[in-house]
């Protein structure tokens, strides 16, 4: 029980960190092109990961870590460019909102767990994650979805397929977090580096102090330890009750967007967030009973009869 709780406090506070992401975001990309962002948060999030490999005794990058690594760093950054460029045409509060969308799609993807089909109950809990996200969106009323809207519903769908993925590669395989983090971060540095050249990259030098430090954040925070810490959650829980964690991220979206970036929020916004922690919390319960159950019915299934 007690790990159970500590793979679940990790997956929270990665949920924390993520939250406070798109204001950082979207404050580094007012200084600079979106494309530049991504390469510098990918190029120093690399040099950070070579970095802590190289001080490891058994640094050596295993096939598995490169090949899984590589088909993971895809999948990351193709969800990374969309909340990027997403959160650079909405809101901050509004990309944490809608990127929660992954809560309902991931289980829909996840297959790694082998205990069956999850309950009615989980997804009437979605249900309500989704009904949350409608009323943040709404704001003062319902309007059509702008640029940045459509672009963080796009990252919710790859995200959840990066999740699921991130299940399905990594279970059954002795794979390090470490490298494997590190291989998705120099294939992301490669796959940016010449949009970024051609977007302005020399522009990242003259910006000032406070846009260095959203950029570090992004990438030693939102990046290294986030990768690292989703990664080695994942290994240790499900895809479905990894989402469901970092499916509070929008409400940390919105503590950071109204206390530090001084967004306003509604109260259909509040009731939002009240009903997305609620389902979060209702939905993840529901799934680790039906895990645990599905586990002890497991071997009293295959058990081999015994006597006369």
């Amino acid at each position: 029980m007690f790990y159970a709780r500590r793979t679940d406090a990790v997956l929270l506070l990665v949920a924390i960190v993520w939250g406070s992401s798109y204001l950082a975001a979207k404050t580094a990309t007012d200084a600079v092109p979106v494309l530049v962002v991504l390469f510098a948060r990918y190029a120093i999030s690399a040099l950070a990961c070579l970095a802590l490999v190289a001080t490891r005794r058994k640094g050596r990058y295993t096939r598995d870590e490169i090949r899984i690594g590589s088909l993971l760093g895809v999948t990351q950054a193709a969800v990374l460019v969309l909340e990027t460029y997403g959160v650079a045409h909405t809101s901050a509060a509004n990309a944490g909102l809608i990127i929660s969308l992954t809560i309902v799609l991931t289980p829909l993807l996840d297959r790694t767990a082998g205990n069956g089909s999850l309950p009615p109950r989980f997804f009437a809990a979605t249900g309500v994650c989704l009904l949350a996200v409608t009323l943040l969106m709404s704001g003062s009323g319902f309007h059509t979805p702008r640029v940045g809207d459509l672009l963080m519903l796009a990252a919710a769908v790859v995200r959840a397929v990066h999740v699921a993925l991130v299940g399905r590669l990594t279970k059954g395989r002795v794979l390090r977090p470490l490298p494997l983090t590190a291989v998705q971060t120099v294939l992301g540095t490669v796959l940016f580096a010449v949009p970024a050249a051609s977007s302005g990259l020399p522009r990242v030098t003259q910006v000032d102090a406070a846009v260095w430090g959203q950029l570090l954040y992004l990438a030693l925070f939102c990046s290294v330890f986030a990768f690292l810490a989703q990664t080695w959650a994942v290994q240790n829980s499900s895809a479905s009750r990894a989402s469901l964690l970092l499916g509070t991220e929008p409400v940390w979206a919105v503590a950071v967007g109204i206390g530090l970036g001084g967004e306003k929020v509604t109260a259909l916004a509040g009731l939002g967030a009240a009903l997305m922690v609620t389902g979060t919390y209702w939905g993840q319960s529901i799934e680790r009973t039906h895990r645990t159950t599905r586990e002890e019915e497991s071997p009293r299934r295959t058990a081999t009869p015994t006597g006369v």
